[in-house]
């Protein structure tokens, strides 16, 4: 067992032994999933320095909310983030994209 999977196996742990399933629904999970990435953006309101404590919490919580969500309308992560690479890959091709931020569809 990999260390992804010893972690989901752990969070299911955790949501079984409190009964929270039943609140983890997709649409739960993906709000979860914003309010979390909010918490994150708070991290820098002011300025750009950060709390590295409060920082690496904020991206565990939307890391695990994400990983409980991939679980529950069973899709792997890993396999869906190599796809959308590749769709990314076409979307931003180096000679277009490189050293840009623009969007694909301004390239």
């Amino acid at each position: 067992m990999d260390k992804l999977e010893k972690l989901q196996n752990k969070i299911k742990q955790f949501h079984l032994e409190r009964d929270w399933n039943q609140f983890h629904s997709p649409e739960n999970l993906a709000k979860s999933i914003s309010i979390e990435a909010g918490e994150l953006l708070e991290c820098f309101q002011w300025n750009s320095e950060f709390d590295l404590e409060d920082l690496t919490d904020e991206m565990a919580d939307v890391y695990i909310y994400l990983l409980d969500l991939a679980d529950r309308i069973d899709v792997d992560l890993i396999d869906i983030a190599d796809k959308k690479m590749d769709k990314n890959a076409i979307k931003y091709p180096v000679e277009k994209s490189k050293g840009k931020s623009n969007k694909y569809n301004k390239l």
